[in-house]
Formats: structure tokens, C-alpha cells, sequence
């Protein structure tokens, strides 16, 4: 997917970009460059690679098409929560029931990294514990209650049960009827998050150079990176842009689709109010296909997503039907205006699973060209775990990474032209499910 005016247009009213600190660019490539590992994509996945391969030795440089945190590392809701966007039978139907509770556990694995790094490297991102899972009606919360039993019979986690009589001291909204509560999981601000991993590995080592898209990849055994004003040789290559890879390559665009979703943030509000909204100031997602998911900000303001685009455009009026969404939630905000509304692109796999592996390299040679991709919403954590998997790959270690390799993924129906518009079509009748259900 190319990088587009709107695109960029969707970053400038963002709470994120207001609320970080100045960032410093890095110089763009220029001339002739080698190194160990060139990593392209200056999101999470492919900065805490850096930071996993720096703290090993390697010679790592990153290269970022715009900015550190540009895509949706730095524009997301914030949430960091346990599993993945797809079930676990999605898991366990591929790769058995022991590899697939290795991969949950994993996703702890996942939320212990993220604390750690904030701790360790002392990023200033407004860590919060707490995640809210919330079930909109009895048949969608006995649902929710199935699968909690499930998972604690399965993978021994246990979530804390939230009962219709009690849900209103979680969240005081008349839309949900009970829900689970995870303390392990919670929230952050994203932006801050993703420059405070670039600094921390800067510091370790690796170089990162921003305004360098990558344009062609001659690969080999030592694969030749171009960008506008130089190249750059590499013993081993890692693919982490996500849908902004701009064509580099073709087989793993068919894999993953961009799916733009937006984001709301409130004035700010009396702490008192705020603290009533969501009393354990946790995060929120509710339970349905289309969800809704929201937090409260360090600044005592709503920060409310959900809306989502399948055919890439930008929805009209984006603040205002962002604040009817919130307001349907929270009627107590009917009076309290939205100062930002942004959105971007998250990439989907077909069936939800992360997709993560190595292109087959020309010739029948070793394969030293890595990809991190198919998120799908779901990677503020993963992605850091991502990271330090491939990175390990790298150094002569791929036991968990091909975990992940074996996962299958088909491309979705209809090519370039039409699979679009199949999508859309598919989303809708979720949508109707939801509302009818």
C-alpha cells in the first residue's frame, strides 16, 4: 500500500503526536551502507528487533519510510492484551493443543516484556494495568464466561469474573451486561511507547535512519537494499512494515489486508468524572466482531475507538460520528467535546493469525530475508515479543520463531481489484450480525 496524502492527513489531529515528546529525525540514508541486519520499518516489530539484535552484537541498521511510529505502532488504541485476534482453535486446529498453548503463552510472555522494557529503559509512557472485556447482552456474556472457563481449563489463566449485578462499579455505561477483567493486561500511550524502543535501541547500537523508503530489494547472500539516495548491504534482512512494505514484496501483500480504524479523544475531564467512567482506569474492548474498544488517558480524558473502514476510505465527519459512538457508550459525555480524531491502517490476515516466517531465498540458498506481519489489531504487545523471536532466529535460534512459521496463510480471494470490495461485503453482514444479534 503506497503512502498517501490521506494518509498523512489522518496523523495531524492525533492525541499522540500532541501529547509526545519532541522527536529529533535521524539522518536519511545516503551513499553506500553494509551491515549485519538492515530491518525495514520503524514500528515495534521491527525496533525491538534492533534492540533484541543490538544487545547481541549485531550491526543493525533500521530503515523507516517516514517516522518513528508513523504506521499504526504509533496510533493505536493503546491496548495491550493477552492471546491474539483470532481463537485459540484457529491455533490449535493448525498446530496441535501443545504448540497452540505455547503460542498463549507466549502472549503473557509478551506482557512481561512489554513491563520490562518500560522499567528497565524508563520510558515515560503512562503504563496503566487493567484490561475490561465487556459483553453487550445476556447470550453475548455467557459467551464471554465459556470461553474465560476455557481458557483457564486449557492454559491454567484465570480472568476475574464480572457479574451482571456488579458490572456497573466497572464501567458506568448502560450498554454492557457483564464482562471478565484481566490485570495483567492494560494500556499506554503508543506513540511515547514506540520513542522510547527507538531510543533504547539507538543506545544498544543499532543505527536508524528515517525519510529512507526502501524502493527494491535485490536479494542474495548478501541482499542490497536501494533507497533514494543510497543503498544498503546486509547479511540478513527483516521485513517489518506491515501494510506499508510499498510493493517490496508481492507474495506478502496478498496475505494481509490494510483496514483503517479511528480514534476519538475527549476534552479533558473532571478527575471525578473520569474516575467514575471506568473506576480501575482499565482498558476496554467489547465483545463483538465489529468492537468498540476505549480508555481513559493519563489526562483525565475519553479516548474512544471503533469505527473502522474496509475499503480504505476515510469515513466523512470522522470526529463528530466518533463522538456519537462515545456519547452511546457514556451518555454522560453528551456535553464534552472531541479535540482530536485521527485514524490509520492495521493489517489483517485472513484468518486473524499472526504471520510470521522467511521468503524463500533464490536459487535454493539460505533464507535470510524475515517478515513480521498480520497483527491484525491485536500487536501492541505481540509485536515486542515479534522482535525478540525473529531476533533470535537471527542468532542461530529459531525453536519458537518457527512456532509461528508453521502457521498457514492463505491470500485473500479476488486479487488486487476485487478482494476490496469482497471484504467490505463480508464486514457488512458482521456488522448486521452484531446489531441483530
Amino acid at each position: 500500500m503506497p503512502l498517501t496524502d490521506t494518509d498523512l492527513e489522518l496523523t495531524r489531529d492525533s492525541y499522540y503526536v500532541a501529547t509526545a515528546p519532541e522527536w529529533l529525525p535521524s539522518a536519511p540514508v545516503q551513499g553506500e551502507l553494509s551491515c549485519d541486519v538492515a530491518i525495514v520499518g520503524g514500528g515495534l516489530a521491527g525496533l525491538s528487533a534492533a534492540l533484541e539484535l543490538a544487545q547481541r552484537g549485531f550491526d543493525v541498521r533500521v530503515l523507516e519510510a517516514r517516522h518513528v511510529g508513523f504506521g499504526a505502532s504509533g496510533r493505536n488504541g493503546g491496548q495491550a492484551i493477552h492471546g491474539y485476534a483470532c481463537d485459540q482453535d484457529v491455533l490449535e486446529a493448525q498446530l496441535g493443543a501443545e504448540d497452540a498453548r505455547r503460542l498463549w503463552e507466549l502472549s503473557i510472555e509478551a506482557l512481561d516484556l512489554l513491563r520490562e522494557r518500560i522499567t528497565r529503559h524508563a520510558i515515560d509512557c503512562h503504563w496503566q494495568d487493567g484490561y475490561l472485556g465487556l459483553a453487550t447482552d445476556a447470550r453475548k456474556g455467557a459467551s464471554l464466561s465459556d470461553w474465560a472457563d476455557d481458557i483457564a481449563r486449557r492454559y491454567g489463566y484465570e480472568l476475574q469474573r464480572v457479574a451482571p449485578q456488579d458490572i456497573r462499579g466497572w464501567i458506568d455505561s448502560p450498554r454492557f451486561h457483564s464482562g471478565v477483567f484481566d490485570a495483567r493486561s492494560g494500556h499506554l500511550h503508543p506513540l511515547r511507547y514506540t520513542q522510547g524502543l527507538a531510543r533504547a535501541a539507538m543506545a544498544a547500537g543499532a543505527v536508524l535512519h528515517e525519510s529512507t523508503p526502501v524502493t527494491r530489494i535485490e536479494p542474495g547472500a548478501s541482499a542490497t537494499l536501494h533507497t533514494p539516495q543510497g543503498l544498503v548491504r546486509a547479511r540478513q534482512v527483516l521485513l517489518a512494515g506491515n501494510v506499508y512494505l510499498q510493493g517490496l514484496a508481492p507474495a506478502l501483500s496478498a496475505r494481509i489486508m490494510p483496514v483503517g480504524t479511528y480514534i476519538a479523544c475527549s476534552a479533558q475531564l473532571p478527575q471525578p468524572l473520569a474516575n467514575s467512567l471506568i473506576p480501575s482506569r482499565a482498558a476496554v474492548c467489547d465483545t463483538n466482531f465489529v468492537l468498540d474498544y476505549f480508555r481513559t488517558t493519563a489526562d483525565d480524558r475519553m479516548l474512544y475507538g471503533g469505527r473502522v473502514s474496509y475499503s480504505t476510505v476515510t469515513p466523512k465527519n470522522l470526529a463528530q460520528s466518533m463522538r456519537q459512538r462515545m456519547v452511546r457508550s457514556f451518555p454522560q459525555l453528551r456535553d464534552v467535546p472531541v479535540e482530536y480524531a485521527w485514524g490509520g491502517f492495521v493489517d489483517i490476515s485472513m484468518n486473524r493469525a499472526p504471520d510470521f516466517g522467511r521468503l524463500p531465498a533464490a536459487g535454493g540458498g539460505a533464507a535470510n530475508t524475515y517478515y513480521l506481519q498480520g497483527f491484525s489489531g491485536h500487536g501492541l504487545a505481540l509485536t515486542g515479543m515479534a522482535g525478540r523471536l525473529v531476533a533470535e532466529a537471527m542468532a542461530g535460534d529459531a525453536a519458537r520463531f518457527d512456532v509461528f512459521a508453521r502457521l498457514r496463510h492463505r491470500p485473500f480471494p479476488g486479487g488486487s481489484a476485487f478482494r476490496t470490495p469482497a471484504l467490505v461485503l463480508g464486514m457488512a453482514w458482521y456488522r448486521m450480525r452484531d446489531l441483530l444479534a
